[in-house]
Formats: C-alpha cells, sequence, structure tokens
C-alpha cells in the first residue's frame, strides 16, 4: 500500500512541474505564431493542462481501466468548472468575452453533449466515434487560430517571446518525458490501490475505480489547470484563465476520450457515470448562465461553484 501511494505523489509530481513547464514552453511557442491571449488559453494551455488526463485515460483505456478512464475525464471536467474556477474567481472575478459567450462555450456544451450521446449508444465508445471526435477538434483548433491570426494582424499586436525557440521546445519535450512516466506511475498506484479497497470495503473493484478517477486522479490531473488558471488570474490574465479552462474541457472530451477511445473502445461507458454525466452538463450551463448573467463570473458565483463541487464529491464517496 505505502509503495502504491508513493507511486501516486510522484505520479502527480511528474504531471503537475510537466504541466508547469509544458506551459512556459508551448506559450513561447504560441507567441511567435502571433496568438492572442483567449486563443493561447483555449489552445496551447487548454491541450497542455489536458496533457495528464489524455495520458492517464489512455493508459487506462488500454489496460482496461475503464473507471479510470472515463472518471478522470469526467471528473476533471467538474473540478475544472467548479474547483478551479471557482477558487480562481475568489481571487479575481473572471470576465467573459462576446467571441468566448458566441463560440467557445456553445463548443464546450456540444462537446459535452457529444461525450454524453456517444457514450449512452450502446455504451461503448467505439473507435470510429472517437476518431470523430479528434477530427472535430482539429476542425476546431484551425479555425480558432485562423481567426486569431487574422484578429492580430488585423490590430498589429506584437508579443515578444519569453524564451528563445530551442529552450521552448526543450522544454516542451522534457515535460511530455516527465508526464508520460508520471501518468504511468499513477495509473499503477491507483489500479492497485483501488483493488486493495475494493478488497477491503468489499465494494466491486470497477465501482472503485470509478470512485478513484472521479475523485483522487481527476483533481490530480487538474492540477495543471488550477496552477495556470490561478496564476493568470493573480497576474491579471483573466482572458488566459478562463480561457484555459473552457479549453481544457473541450480537449478532455474531444482529444482525451477521441484518443483514448480511437485506440481502444472504451466499455461500460454510460451506465456507472450517468449522475456524473448529469453533473457535468449542468455545471458548463451554470457557467453560461453566469457569464451571460453579468459577463463575468463573480466571488459569490465562484462561491457556489465551490459548494456544488464539495456536495459532488461527498456524494460520489458515498458508496
Amino acid at each position: 500500500m505505502l509503495l502504491n501511494i508513493l507511486y501516486i505523489l510522484l505520479g502527480f509530481f511528474l504531471l503537475v512541474k510537466g504541466g508547469d513547464f509544458l506551459i512556459d514552453g508551448a506559450v513561447a511557442i504560441a507567441q511567435r505564431a502571433k496568438l492572442s491571449a483567449m486563443v493561447i488559453g483555449i489552445t496551447v494551455i487548454g491541450f497542455g493542462t489536458s496533457m495528464p488526463e489524455l495520458l492517464v485515460s489512455t493508459q487506462a483505456a488500454w489496460v482496461g481501466s475503464s473507471g479510470l478512464a472515463i472518471g478522470n475525464v469526467a471528473g476533471s471536467n467538474i473540478a475544472n468548472i467548479a474547483l478551479i474556477l471557482g477558487m480562481t474567481s475568489l481571487i479575481c472575478p473572471l470576465p467573459s468575452q462576446r467571441t468566448m459567450m458566441r463560440v467557445d462555450i456553445p463548443f464546450m456544451l456540444l462537446a459535452m453533449a457529444l461525450f454524453i450521446v456517444v457514450a449512452y449508444t450502446g455504451n461503448t465508445i467505439q473507435r470510429w466515434q472517437g476518431i470523430c471526435m479528434v477530427a472535430l477538434l482539429v476542425a476546431f483548433i484551425s479555425w480558432e487560430v485562423y481567426r486569431s491570426r487574422k484578429k492580430m494582424k488585423k490590430e498589429a499586436e506584437v508579443v515578444a517571446p519569453s524564451m528563445p525557440l530551442w529552450r521552448a521546445i526543450l522544454y516542451v519535450l522534457l515535460s511530455l518525458a516527465a508526464m508520460v512516466w508520471g501518468a504511468d506511475r499513477l495509473i499503477e498506484g491507483s489500479s492497485a490501490i483501488a483493488m486493495e479497497l475494493g478488497e477491503y470495503f468489499g465494494v466491486a473493484r470497477e465501482e472503485m475505480e470509478r470512485i478513484i478517477g472521479l475523485t483522487v486522479v481527476a483533481v490530480g490531473t487538474s492540477l495543471p489547470e488550477l496552477f495556470a488558471s490561478v496564476m493568470a488570474a493573480r497576474k491579471g490574465e483573466t482572458d488566459m484563465a478562463v480561457g484555459n479552462i473552457i479549453g481544457s474541457v473541450s480537449f478532455n472530451i474531444l482529444s482525451v476520450v477521441g484518443v483514448a477511445s480511437a485506440i481502444t473502445p472504451i466499455q461500460n461507458a454510460w451506465t456507472p457515470f450517468a449522475i456524473d454525466y448529469a453533473v457535468m452538463i449542468g455545471l458548463g450551463v451554470l457557467l453560461w448562465v453566469f457569464l451571460k448573467t453579468h459577463r463575468k463570473i463573480v466571488r459569490y458565483e465562484g462561491a457556489i461553484l465551490l459548494i456544488i463541487y464539495c456536495l459532488y464529491i461527498a456524494k460520489t464517496l458515498m458508496v
């Protein structure tokens, strides 16, 4: 048990630090591509901070741990909206933009709805469905980049790169290597603990994997998003803070679930997670309402999100 806990802690550390350096390198590369802060948040940082979820869920699906694969994605999305945006908005109210309300959040809700429909039909996410999800994400990213570059060119905004290109590329490569190894340790430790705890409490291993995926692993792999959003809010980069979460949620679904199911179909994707899907899309709609009402997430709304997350975790742990 102790060794497995050490594996989980080591995995978390490598995932968090790897995500941290990955963002630094990716942002420097994106700056050279002349992308806006919002698009950097939605695409580069959103993808970078979703790498832990991608690696964990892909490896979990590969070894047949559907509870960890799906639970990690659903739990991370719930944590991203309720926990991370809740905490970040307590530091600084998070404003919205017209494009965010008209394009980015509707696309996030579309990705959530697609995820739920695909999981519901047949209770299995097939390879072709995963490939379609990845293709949709690629099309969306391409359109976002095109739109951003066109806008930046019109506004003639110039942003100095934060580091040399060679260092940015090195950061990205080393971070990915650390995150791959960290994800492997996290899966190994979590699966072993799920089996031991399930036997001790008389809970089925599949149900215990679901609980661990929705709580421990989900929060752990969401730490890069938390770090990025909090730091962005403290530095006044509120567009990047919100964009990071919206992008991460979309990436978690279309990239993480898409890639994992394209490698190997994810079995039992609906029955154990029906309530979690409802909470996930409910939070997505609530986020849209908050941003629509005040044109920002104010502090008391952030507190509401945190309370919802605490109630959700309490319900999840009641097995």
